[in-house]
């Protein structure tokens, strides 16, 4: 297995990003899908020159996006809009596409069960159609009942991925949300088995790993059982304490624009210090290292 990190959860240069990784021994990066937003040949060209790969690329579904929305046109424009992730993921030399099907905060569906099902398989397929001849693996990613309505456990997103019928479709898992959602985390693990195309690292409390109640040797060992040899993509969130009593980790400045800024609000962060971060970032593979 290999070490990545996801960038969304602070807002910095790319490239201050791409050194921290590689400082502190990480293999990858799974970069924020905003294919807007960067210079692909310079990101490239960052990881070449420090000794980086991407690992592929992970959906912001921020307002606007959603595979499920009733409005035709929201539809098409995010069809689109993975059609251009996955070109980045070309581009840098990715595998992988975690795809999260709706807006992330929107938790009361547009249309009925099945008309909604059904244009998600409609813009799936016609992603991963894209994306094959790109050499991309799409996983569909369940996240918990307060972040999403549409697709929760892993049994809906194989449901999902057997129903879009391609081979390129898999499931991503994050350590997190099937912590919430399945009555069996580590079943689900060996169910989704060599569908799993991703999985993603934070605690129960969706801080490092170590940090929380999770067994992580078991966990490593269970996703080593069910066939998995993909990256550990961290994806720990540093929730801003707001009481009085709460450690003062926050810079003044971020460079977010405003649908940035709402998606880290409402995961509960913010502009965390470059310090503290360092250290969570550090701290995450040294303790996962020795698992692997």
């Amino acid at each position: 297995m290999r070490f990545a990190m996801h960038n969304w959860m602070r807002v910095e240069p790319i490239e201050a990003t791409i050194r921290r990784l590689a400082r502190f021994g990480y293999d990858a990066i799974e970069i924020s899908g905003e294919p807007g937003r960067y210079d692909w040949k310079e990101v490239r060209r960052l990881l070449d020159e420090n000794g980086l790969r991407c690992w592929g690329s992970v959906t912001l579904m921020t307002q606007g996006r959603d595979l499920v929305d009733a409005d035709h046109y929201v539809r098409l424009g995010t069809v689109q809009y993975l059609k251009d992730t996955i070109s980045m993921i070309e581009a840098l030399g990715g595998e992988i596409f975690c795809v999260v099907p709706s807006t992330v905060g929107k938790i009361a569906p547009s249309a009925s069960p099945q008309e909604e099902w059904d244009w998600c398989i409609q813009g799936l397929r016609e992603a991963a159609d894209w994306a094959a001849p790109r050499g991309v693996r799409i996983g569909i990613e369940p996240l918990n009942r307060f972040e999403t309505y549409f697709i929760n456990r892993h049994d809906q997103a194989l449901a999902l991925a057997r129903d879009v019928d391609r081979p390129n479709v898999g499931v991503t898992l994050d350590a997190f949300h099937i912590n919430i959602e399945e009555a069996d985390p580590l079943q689900a693990i060996r169910n989704t088995g060599k569908s799993l195309v991703d999985f993603h690292i934070a605690d129960n409390n969706r801080r490092p790993p170590g940090e929380g109640n999770w067994d992580w040797a078991t966990l490593i060992r269970t996703l080593k059982e069910a066939g998995y040899d993909g990256a550990l993509t961290s994806e720990f969130v540093l929730a801003i304490d707001n009481t009085p009593y709460g450690e003062r980790f926050t810079e003044e400045a971020a460079n977010a624009d405003a649908a940035h800024e709402k998606f880290l609000r409402d995961h509960a962060t913010g502009s965390i210090s470059e310090s503290y971060y360092d250290r969570c970032v550090e701290k995450a593979i040294q303790f996962l290292k020795p698992l692997v």
